[in-house]
Protein backbone atom coordinates (compact mmCIF):
# COMPACT_ATOMS: atom_id res chain seq x y z
CA UNK A 1 0.00 0.00 0.00
CA UNK A 2 2.74 2.25 0.83
CA UNK A 3 4.20 1.83 -2.49
CA UNK A 4 0.72 2.78 -4.33
CA UNK A 5 1.01 5.93 -1.85
CA UNK A 6 4.15 7.54 -2.73
CA UNK A 7 2.84 6.33 -6.25
CA UNK A 8 0.27 8.71 -6.27
CA UNK A 9 1.83 11.53 -4.29
CA UNK A 10 4.60 11.86 -7.24
CA UNK A 11 1.76 11.16 -9.84
CA UNK A 12 0.34 14.46 -8.18
CA UNK A 13 3.49 16.54 -7.74
CA UNK A 14 3.95 16.26 -11.26
CA UNK A 15 0.81 17.11 -12.63
CA UNK A 16 0.40 19.61 -15.17
CA UNK A 17 -2.51 22.30 -16.05
CA UNK A 18 -2.82 20.31 -18.86
CA UNK A 19 -3.43 16.69 -16.70
CA UNK A 20 -6.09 19.00 -14.88
CA UNK A 21 -8.35 20.04 -17.93
CA UNK A 22 -7.97 16.29 -19.48
CA UNK A 23 -9.07 15.21 -15.77
CA UNK A 24 -11.92 17.34 -15.79
CA UNK A 25 -13.12 16.42 -19.28
CA UNK A 26 -13.43 12.64 -18.30
CA UNK A 27 -14.97 13.72 -15.07
CA UNK A 28 -17.32 15.56 -17.16
CA UNK A 29 -18.19 12.61 -19.69
CA UNK A 30 -18.37 9.89 -16.62
CA UNK A 31 -21.33 12.57 -16.03
CA UNK A 32 -22.67 12.71 -18.82
CA UNK A 33 -22.51 8.80 -19.06
CA UNK A 34 -24.38 8.50 -15.73
CA UNK A 35 -27.40 11.21 -16.68
CA UNK A 36 -27.47 9.26 -20.17
CA UNK A 37 -27.89 5.83 -18.15
CA UNK A 38 -29.62 6.79 -15.10
CA UNK A 39 -33.45 6.44 -16.94
CA UNK A 40 -32.48 3.77 -18.91
CA UNK A 41 -32.64 -0.30 -18.38
CA UNK A 42 -29.06 -0.02 -18.98
CA UNK A 43 -28.43 1.49 -15.44
CA UNK A 44 -28.38 -2.08 -13.93
CA UNK A 45 -25.89 -3.51 -16.19
CA UNK A 46 -23.74 -0.76 -16.16
CA UNK A 47 -24.03 -1.21 -12.23
CA UNK A 48 -22.94 -4.41 -12.78
CA UNK A 49 -20.00 -3.69 -14.99
CA UNK A 50 -18.65 -1.19 -12.56
CA UNK A 51 -18.64 -3.98 -9.63
CA UNK A 52 -16.77 -6.41 -12.30
CA UNK A 53 -14.29 -3.04 -12.61
CA UNK A 54 -13.76 -2.52 -8.78
CA UNK A 55 -13.41 -6.33 -7.98
CA UNK A 56 -9.86 -6.04 -10.96
CA UNK A 57 -8.87 -3.49 -8.90
CA UNK A 58 -8.97 -5.03 -5.84
CA UNK A 59 -7.43 -8.23 -7.31
CA UNK A 60 -4.71 -5.82 -8.44
CA UNK A 61 -3.67 -4.15 -5.35
CA UNK A 62 -3.63 -7.09 -2.90
CA UNK A 63 -2.06 -9.42 -6.35
CA UNK A 64 -5.06 -11.83 -6.25
CA UNK A 65 -3.87 -13.76 -9.34
CA UNK A 66 -6.73 -15.81 -10.03
CA UNK A 67 -9.54 -13.48 -9.70
CA UNK A 68 -7.10 -11.23 -11.23
CA UNK A 69 -6.67 -13.84 -14.24
CA UNK A 70 -10.77 -14.58 -14.35
CA UNK A 71 -11.41 -10.60 -14.54
CA UNK A 72 -8.93 -10.17 -17.52
CA UNK A 73 -10.49 -13.16 -19.14
CA UNK A 74 -13.59 -12.21 -18.55
CA UNK A 75 -13.24 -8.41 -19.69
CA UNK A 76 -11.74 -9.77 -23.27
CA UNK A 77 -14.65 -11.72 -23.70
CA UNK A 78 -17.29 -9.22 -21.96
CA UNK A 79 -16.27 -6.03 -24.24
CA UNK A 80 -17.98 -7.90 -27.35
CA UNK A 81 -20.96 -8.64 -25.34
CA UNK A 82 -21.26 -5.35 -24.02
CA UNK A 83 -21.61 -3.46 -27.08
CA UNK A 84 -24.36 -6.11 -28.06
CA UNK A 85 -26.06 -6.00 -24.89
CA UNK A 86 -26.09 -2.11 -25.05
CA UNK A 87 -26.43 -1.74 -28.76
CA UNK A 88 -30.07 0.32 -28.45
CA UNK A 89 -28.30 2.77 -25.86
CA UNK A 90 -25.28 2.86 -28.10
CA UNK A 91 -27.36 3.85 -31.11
CA UNK A 92 -29.12 6.56 -28.84
CA UNK A 93 -25.62 8.09 -27.43
CA UNK A 94 -24.20 8.24 -30.93
CA UNK A 95 -27.36 9.92 -32.52
CA UNK A 96 -26.92 12.52 -29.40
CA UNK A 97 -23.42 13.19 -30.44
CA UNK A 98 -24.15 13.67 -33.77
CA UNK A 99 -26.68 16.56 -33.49
CA UNK A 100 -24.48 18.48 -30.68
CA UNK A 101 -25.34 21.37 -32.72
CA UNK A 102 -28.77 21.26 -31.76
CA UNK A 103 -27.28 22.45 -27.93
CA UNK A 104 -26.46 25.58 -29.52
CA UNK A 105 -29.82 25.66 -31.51
CA UNK A 106 -32.04 23.76 -31.32
CA UNK A 107 -33.95 24.54 -34.23
CA UNK A 108 -32.30 26.35 -37.03
CA UNK A 109 -35.18 28.21 -39.27
CA UNK A 110 -35.46 30.94 -41.70
CA UNK A 111 -39.27 31.52 -41.01
CA UNK A 112 -39.92 31.17 -37.45
CA UNK A 113 -43.40 32.98 -38.10
CA UNK A 114 -44.32 30.32 -40.47
CA UNK A 115 -43.28 27.84 -37.52
CA UNK A 116 -45.52 29.37 -34.84
CA UNK A 117 -48.62 29.44 -37.32
CA UNK A 118 -48.01 26.05 -37.98
CA UNK A 119 -48.07 25.27 -33.91
CA UNK A 120 -51.40 27.50 -33.52
CA UNK A 121 -52.83 25.12 -36.55
CA UNK A 122 -52.31 21.91 -34.32
CA UNK A 123 -53.10 23.10 -31.08
CA UNK A 124 -56.12 23.83 -32.52
CA UNK A 125 -56.58 19.96 -34.05
CA UNK A 126 -55.18 18.76 -31.00
CA UNK A 127 -57.76 20.50 -28.35
CA UNK A 128 -60.77 20.14 -30.96
CA UNK A 129 -59.60 16.16 -30.70
CA UNK A 130 -59.19 16.10 -26.76
CA UNK A 131 -62.90 17.61 -26.56
CA UNK A 132 -64.35 14.46 -28.87
CA UNK A 133 -61.64 12.09 -26.94
CA UNK A 134 -60.21 11.55 -30.60
CA UNK A 135 -56.83 9.29 -30.22
CA UNK A 136 -54.09 11.31 -31.67
CA UNK A 137 -50.26 11.44 -32.70
CA UNK A 138 -47.99 13.75 -34.03
CA UNK A 139 -44.46 13.70 -34.28
CA UNK A 140 -42.36 17.05 -35.24
CA UNK A 141 -38.96 15.93 -36.49
CA UNK A 142 -36.30 17.95 -35.59
CA UNK A 143 -32.70 17.22 -36.42
CA UNK A 144 -32.61 13.67 -36.80
CA UNK A 145 -33.93 12.46 -39.92
CA UNK A 146 -37.07 10.00 -39.18
CA UNK A 147 -36.72 8.08 -42.76
CA UNK A 148 -37.09 4.90 -41.41
CA UNK A 149 -40.77 5.74 -39.69
CA UNK A 150 -41.72 7.71 -42.13
CA UNK A 151 -41.41 5.09 -45.04
CA UNK A 152 -43.43 2.79 -43.24
CA UNK A 153 -46.37 4.80 -43.33
CA UNK A 154 -48.59 6.92 -46.40
CA UNK A 155 -47.08 9.61 -47.49
CA UNK A 156 -49.48 12.68 -47.89
CA UNK A 157 -47.07 15.72 -48.45
CA UNK A 158 -49.71 18.57 -47.68
CA UNK A 159 -50.01 21.73 -45.81
CA UNK A 160 -50.95 21.66 -42.00
CA UNK A 161 -54.45 22.19 -41.37
CA UNK A 162 -56.37 21.54 -38.31
CA UNK A 163 -58.85 20.11 -40.88
CA UNK A 164 -56.96 17.48 -42.28
CA UNK A 165 -55.50 16.64 -39.23
CA UNK A 166 -58.87 15.61 -37.52
CA UNK A 167 -59.97 14.15 -40.63
CA UNK A 168 -56.83 11.71 -40.77
CA UNK A 169 -56.94 10.88 -36.90
CA UNK A 170 -60.94 10.40 -37.47
CA UNK A 171 -61.23 6.73 -36.53
CA UNK A 172 -63.00 5.31 -39.50
CA UNK A 173 -60.01 7.02 -41.32
CA UNK A 174 -57.84 4.14 -43.21
CA UNK A 175 -55.06 6.32 -42.09
CA UNK A 176 -56.07 6.81 -38.23
CA UNK A 177 -53.63 3.97 -36.82
CA UNK A 178 -50.41 5.41 -36.10
CA UNK A 179 -48.75 8.86 -36.19
CA UNK A 180 -48.70 11.82 -38.69
CA UNK A 181 -44.38 12.96 -39.37
CA UNK A 182 -44.50 16.83 -40.09
CA UNK A 183 -41.32 17.74 -41.36
CA UNK A 184 -39.69 21.19 -42.56
CA UNK A 185 -43.73 22.97 -42.03
CA UNK A 186 -45.59 19.97 -43.23
CA UNK A 187 -47.44 16.73 -42.77
CA UNK A 188 -44.96 14.67 -44.99
CA UNK A 189 -46.87 11.06 -43.91
CA UNK A 190 -49.71 9.56 -42.28
CA UNK A 191 -49.89 5.73 -40.40
CA UNK A 192 -46.64 5.88 -39.57
CA UNK A 193 -45.47 3.06 -37.24
CA UNK A 194 -43.44 4.29 -34.37
CA UNK A 195 -41.00 1.93 -31.51
CA UNK A 196 -42.08 1.23 -28.43
CA UNK A 197 -40.01 2.27 -25.08
CA UNK A 198 -38.53 -0.48 -24.01
CA UNK A 199 -37.96 0.95 -20.65
CA UNK A 200 -40.05 -1.33 -17.65
CA UNK A 201 -40.26 1.25 -15.39
CA UNK A 202 -43.17 3.01 -17.44
CA UNK A 203 -46.30 3.49 -15.63
CA UNK A 204 -48.60 0.41 -16.38
CA UNK A 205 -51.43 2.97 -17.33
CA UNK A 206 -49.87 3.76 -20.49
CA UNK A 207 -50.19 0.94 -23.81
CA UNK A 208 -49.32 1.65 -27.14
CA UNK A 209 -49.68 4.91 -28.37
CA UNK A 210 -48.21 6.52 -25.48
CA UNK A 211 -45.62 4.42 -25.34
CA UNK A 212 -45.08 4.91 -29.03
CA UNK A 213 -44.79 8.28 -27.98
CA UNK A 214 -41.76 7.66 -25.52
CA UNK A 215 -40.00 5.45 -28.19
CA UNK A 216 -40.15 8.04 -30.81
CA UNK A 217 -38.52 9.98 -28.20
CA UNK A 218 -36.10 8.20 -26.86
CA UNK A 219 -34.78 7.33 -30.13
CA UNK A 220 -34.82 10.74 -32.02
CA UNK A 221 -34.39 14.54 -30.82
CA UNK A 222 -38.37 14.42 -32.00
CA UNK A 223 -41.31 16.07 -29.77
CA UNK A 224 -44.51 13.75 -30.36
CA UNK A 225 -47.59 14.75 -29.04
CA UNK A 226 -50.49 12.53 -28.18
CA UNK A 227 -53.86 12.59 -27.22
CA UNK A 228 -55.49 10.03 -25.05
CA UNK A 229 -58.38 8.23 -26.83
CA UNK A 230 -59.70 7.33 -23.24
CA UNK A 231 -59.48 10.32 -21.95
CA UNK A 232 -58.36 13.37 -24.01
CA UNK A 233 -55.29 14.07 -21.55
CA UNK A 234 -53.02 16.28 -24.02
CA UNK A 235 -49.24 14.49 -23.51
CA UNK A 236 -45.81 15.63 -24.86
CA UNK A 237 -43.07 13.60 -25.03
CA UNK A 238 -39.28 14.57 -25.54
CA UNK A 239 -36.34 13.19 -24.59
CA UNK A 240 -37.42 10.37 -23.21
CA UNK A 241 -39.89 11.75 -21.18
CA UNK A 242 -43.55 12.09 -21.13
CA UNK A 243 -45.65 15.26 -19.49
CA UNK A 244 -48.80 15.23 -19.41
CA UNK A 245 -52.62 18.12 -18.95
CA UNK A 246 -52.05 20.46 -21.46
CA UNK A 247 -54.40 22.87 -22.77
CA UNK A 248 -54.26 25.23 -25.24
CA UNK A 249 -51.83 27.84 -24.21
CA UNK A 250 -49.31 25.51 -21.77
CA UNK A 251 -49.18 23.22 -25.27
CA UNK A 252 -48.28 26.16 -27.39
CA UNK A 253 -45.71 27.65 -24.74
CA UNK A 254 -44.54 24.32 -25.07
CA UNK A 255 -43.98 24.04 -28.14
CA UNK A 256 -42.84 27.00 -29.53
CA UNK A 257 -40.16 26.39 -27.11
CA UNK A 258 -39.27 23.20 -28.09
CA UNK A 259 -39.69 23.94 -31.81
CA UNK A 260 -38.96 27.42 -32.01
CA UNK A 261 -37.70 29.50 -29.13
CA UNK A 262 -39.28 31.47 -26.41
CA UNK A 263 -42.58 33.34 -26.97
CA UNK A 264 -45.89 34.45 -25.29
CA UNK A 265 -48.47 32.78 -26.26
CA UNK A 266 -50.93 34.33 -29.66
CA UNK A 267 -53.27 36.47 -28.60
CA UNK A 268 -56.80 36.99 -30.32
CA UNK A 269 -58.51 39.58 -31.13
CA UNK A 270 -59.26 41.14 -28.00
CA UNK A 271 -56.03 40.72 -27.26
CA UNK A 272 -56.32 37.91 -24.58
CA UNK A 273 -53.16 35.65 -24.25
CA UNK A 274 -55.15 32.09 -24.69
CA UNK A 275 -58.10 31.26 -26.73
CA UNK A 276 -61.28 30.89 -25.14
CA UNK A 277 -62.98 27.64 -24.50
CA UNK A 278 -59.53 26.07 -24.60
CA UNK A 279 -59.07 25.68 -21.13
CA UNK A 280 -62.02 22.99 -21.08
CA UNK A 281 -59.46 20.49 -22.81
CA UNK A 282 -56.90 20.23 -19.66
CA UNK A 283 -58.38 16.81 -18.11
CA UNK A 284 -57.48 15.25 -14.63
CA UNK A 285 -54.77 12.27 -14.34
CA UNK A 286 -56.88 9.87 -14.52
CA UNK A 287 -56.17 6.23 -16.62
CA UNK A 288 -54.42 7.43 -20.00
CA UNK A 289 -55.21 4.54 -22.03
CA UNK A 290 -55.24 4.33 -25.73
Amino acid sequence: MAEYWQTFLSTVKSMTIFDLIDILIVTVLIYVAYKFLRERRASKLALGVLTLVIVQIISSIFNLRTIGFLMQTLFQVGIIALIIVFQPELRTALEKVGGVRELINPVVTKDSKHITENIETVCNAVCDMSLDKTGALIVFERTTKLGEYISSGTIVNADISANLIKTIFFKNSPLHDGAIIIRDGRIHSAKCMLPLTKNNQIDKEFATRHRAAIGMSENSDAVVVVVSEQTGVISVACKGELKRNYDYRTLYNELVRLLVQTQPAPKDKNGKSAKPGREKSKKTESSDET
